[in-house]
């Protein structure tokens, strides 16, 4: 047997009430005690610190561990991303490190091209056959080759135009679906996954808010028009993403209907986000956000999807946002916010205070207060309920920590986009790098280096 951990967040990792285990799967429990007795056992008589076996045992505090079984019945433990993996090995299973090194590994996730390329992205797939041939649709790395077509004036502006026309497509679909026009000329800033606190939409949903006043203090703001697009599922128990979803569509139907911002700033929530409909978003989205908390995303997959279509990467230093940094060079993506040291420091020191930053903070209060001061209609209860997550919970997830970092790094994007030659150029660059995120290399790694398989 062998474990992939695919998450570091506690609350993932499952632990069954060993009474419910008991009455529901009766022989199966008494078969994990067994292997909980003999691993016990075996690590007594290897002379292991008996607080190590205690931590890491099956069966503990009446519960009993899945990851721990995993752990132990398993010959190889690997995470799904660099720091993921590191991360497993310095914190999480850090105990089981210290008795089975030669059982943790990492093999970095992957994404399968042929679908979010060749089937989603059809004319820019052409467009690639049309320069480099078609080899690359069997052998990915060629995709290479696209970097010696990265200072082509001519190549870059039909990599634009190839955008333009995913952007058009996706704007007619908005407009069909919601009744909000958005104009392509706008920057296409993407969020879609999962809805969780630790992947941070409200961060981005702080900074729209931001936008807007912005807007309402001065309509003549020099910014390049922005659209920001959603696309979210909460689980059904999880009230939190719920109610940041509702704030997403209150504050887009605040923006949308706003004339006086003349059309500088559109929110849109795409709902039911689906495979067939992140194969009409990706390829269409300038920006690819993915900005949660540094140590709290595994790996991700949506960053190299969207890599892979030319969208440039806004990241915190977490998951598989790293490697792609390394892939792409700091200079064709924007990196923003604490890294994975900082924040545990701050969780060593306990001195993280975000009522503290919001009172210092004017801009921060003032987009704070927007939650519950009446602005956002129909949000009584949900606004209260993110303010109390922000300042009497004291922000789990750091957003007013970031938050500055994260303006300065939209403000960059506005920058660079303005340079239309620069922007065509690093989304080329990303294009061409991406073959380092194929599935086919992933599972390549697996069959040979944990499932012992032979091609």
């Amino acid at each position: 047997m062998s474990y992939t951990n695919h998450t570091i967040l506690s609350e993932a990792l499952e632990k069954w009430d060993a009474e419910l285990f008991k009455n529901v799967l009766p022989r199966v429990y008494q078969i994990i005690l067994e292997i909980d007795n003999r691993y016990v056992a075996e690590m007594a008589g290897r002379g292991i610190d008996p607080r190590v076996i205690e931590n890491t045992r099956i069966v503990r505090e009446n519960q009993v561990h899945m990851a721990h079984l995993a752990v132990i019945g398993g010959h190889s433990i690997n995470g799904v991303a660099k720091l993921h993996t590191e991360l497993l090995k310095e914190d999480t299973l850090r105990d089981f490190y210290s008795i089975y090194p030669e059982k943790f590994n990492n093999k970095t996730n992957g994404i399968i091209q042929r679908r979010w390329l060749q089937i989603a992205d059809e004319p820019l797939s052409a467009e690639i056959d049309k320069l480099i041939g078609k080899g690359w649709r069997s052998d990915i790395h060629e995709l290479r080759k696209l970097l010696e077509f990265k200072d082509d004036q001519q190549v870059l502006a039909d990599f634009y135009r190839v955008k333009q026309e995913a952007k058009a497509r996706l704007a007619d679909f908005i407009k069909e679906s919601t009744g909000v026009e958005v104009s392509t000329e706008a920057i296409f800033d993407v969020q879609v996954k999962r809805l969780h606190a630790y992947k941070r939409q409200l961060l981005n949903l702080l900074h729209i808010i931001k936008l807007y006043w912005d807007l309402k203090d001065n309509t003549d703001k020099d910014m390049v028009p922005r659209v920001f697009i959603f696309g979210a599922k909460a689980a059904p128990g999880y009230h939190f993403a719920k109610s940041v979803i509702k704030l997403i569509n209150e504050v887009a139907n605040l923006v949308n209907k706003d004339e006086s911002l003349q059309g500088k700033l559109k929110v849109v929530f795409l709902e039911n986000y689906r495979v067939s409909l992140a194969e009409l978003i990706i390829p269409a989205a300038d920006v690819s956000e993915q900005i949660s908390l540094a140590s709290k995303e595994a790996s991700g997959t949506s960053n190299m999807k969207f890599m892979m279509t030319g969208a440039i990467t806004l990241a915190t230093l977490d998951g598989a946002n790293i490697e792609i940094k390394d892939e792409v060079g700091d200079d064709n993506i924007v990196i923003f916010g604490m890294d994975k040291d900082q924040v545990y420091e701050h969780y060593a020191r306990h001195d993280y205070y975000s009522r503290g930053v919001y009172e210092s903070n004017p801009d921060i209060r003032r987009v704070v207060d927007t939650f519950v001061n009446g602005t956002i209609p129909n949000v009584r209860e949900e606004g209260s309920e993110i303010y109390e997550a922000l300042i009497t919970h004291n922000d789990e997830y750091f957003l007013l920590e970031d938050f500055h970092a994260y303006v300065e790094a939209q403000e960059k994007i506005d920058a660079l986009y303005r340079d239309k030659e620069k922007w065509a150029r690093m989304s080329l660059i990303n294009i061409a790098t991406s073959d380092k995120f194929t599935s086919d290399d992933t599972i390549e790694q697996y069959a040979k280096e944990i499932w012992n398989l032979e091609k």
